[in-house]
């Protein structure tokens, strides 16, 4: 296991230094680096992530690319390695076990149902909970760095998901923009920071890399040809705002490995460990989390380690709150409901798939959400 280092070396360590650079008082403490290489004291700051862009992905490019030579350490994302949970972090400060944004699938007990949490919609449809008047917030209940921070806060995403429940909540306190394509990010970065002299919190969010690092794979002909176009993204970014009083840091909020069909565990071969269950897994092909039936425990428990002891190792909720998995400080109220009763981690390159009977069965090449070192660690990009 390669867990997330809470104390000083994650990206909510990262926030906790980009909330003080900016006035506004963190949870966690800063970031060890740059405690002590303190950022410039720059009137525009510019926070680029790059879904799924690991560290390991990194080391296997040029070291004359714009990310290497700017890069300046290697930092733990959250558990799970999530985008639920890393961007919520990112938005908040806060660690899974503060937000309780627990994964892709996320069983919330107010509605009795498994979400897709980050649609804000049931998983067996498509219409949205705020479609049927449930509102974000009673949902959703922890606070965002934006509403605190003493500058503008711009909030730059892809255009199809600017209105969507989850980012107006996490947005809340920003200027939102859309982008259509990466020419039209870059722009709107660009043109974010030139339009005049204010002191300015710049939020930018892509997430290509990570969906077809999903499709295609990590190291692939598709995701080595899309980060050159990065490459050249970020270069034209920095061409056009270095002469402005502007500092960039980059980073992802995971990063992903690849697995073989031989690697999927699928519950529909494994129907007695079914019948322990409540209902299907939620959380994360790579981290489920499992509601297992009281008189069903030691059938459960002694059904994963007879028989599926070679692709997991198994954690009770509380064992994994105890090893501080999900976060340092005060459990979000919420958290225990959706991490279940026990948690798979899920070994090597191995996924555990679980459709419910709405659901086709899919597979993805990339994966992450677990705590290998690939999907845990992510590169820290500073250029000022």
């Amino acid at each position: 296991m390669y867990k997330p280092e809470y104390n000083g070396n994650c990206i909510v360590n990262l926030v906790s230094s980009l909330m003080l650079q900016m006035g506004s008082k963190p949870i966690y403490p800063q970031l060890d680096y740059l405690k002590n290489n303190p950022l410039s004291n720059k009137k525009k700051l510019i926070f680029l992530i790059i879904d799924g862009l690991g560290a390991e992905y990194l080391r296997t490019r040029n070291k004359e690319s714009i990310f290497n030579r700017f890069l300046k350490t290697e930092i733990t994302s959250v558990f799970p390695s999530t985008t639920a949970a890393a961007i919520t972090s990112f938005a908040s400060g806060l660690s899974t076990q503060e937000h309780a944004m627990t994964g892709w699938f996320v069983f919330l007990k107010e509605l009795g149902c498994t979400s897709v949490i980050l649609p804000f919609s049931p998983r067996f449809g498509d219409k949205t909970y705020s479609q049927s008047n449930i509102a974000p917030e009673k949902i959703f209940n922890f606070p965002t760095i934006f509403e605190n921070l003493n500058r503008n806060c711009i909030y730059i995403t892809p255009q199809a998901l600017i209105n969507t429940d989850y980012n107006n909540f996490i947005s809340t306190g920003t200027t939102k923009i859309g982008y259509s394509d990466l020419d039209d990010f870059a722009e709107k970065i660009i043109n974010s920071v030139s339009i005049d002299d204010e002191e300015k919190f710049i939020y930018g969010y892509w997430s290509l890399f990570d969906k077809l690092s999903h499709i295609h794979g990590v190291g692939s002909k598709e995701i080595n040809n899309h980060f050159k176009e990065l490459e050249g993204m970020v270069e034209k970014i920095y061409n056009s705002v270095k002469d402005k009083n502007t500092t960039i840091v980059i980073t992802a909020d995971h990063g992903l490995l690849n697995t073989e069909p031989e690697k999927i565990i699928k519950m529909k071969d494994h129907p007695k460990l079914k019948e322990c269950l409540h209902f299907a897994l939620s959380g994360e092909p790579r981290t489920p989390y499992c509601y297992v039936k009281v008189a069903k425990v030691d059938d459960f428990k002694k059904y994963i380690r007879e028989n599926l002891f070679y692709s997991c190792d198994i954690l009770s909720a509380d064992e994994a709150i105890k090893m501080n998995l999900f976060g340092l400080y005060k459990e979000n109220s919420k958290l225990r409901d959706r991490i279940g009763d026990f948690i798979l981690i899920m070994k090597d390159n191995y996924v555990f798939h679980d459709p419910q009977i709405s659901e086709n069965e899919t597979s993805f090449i990339g994966y992450h959400g677990g705590l290998s070192k690939t999907e845990m660690l992510v590169p820290l990009i500073i250029i000022q």
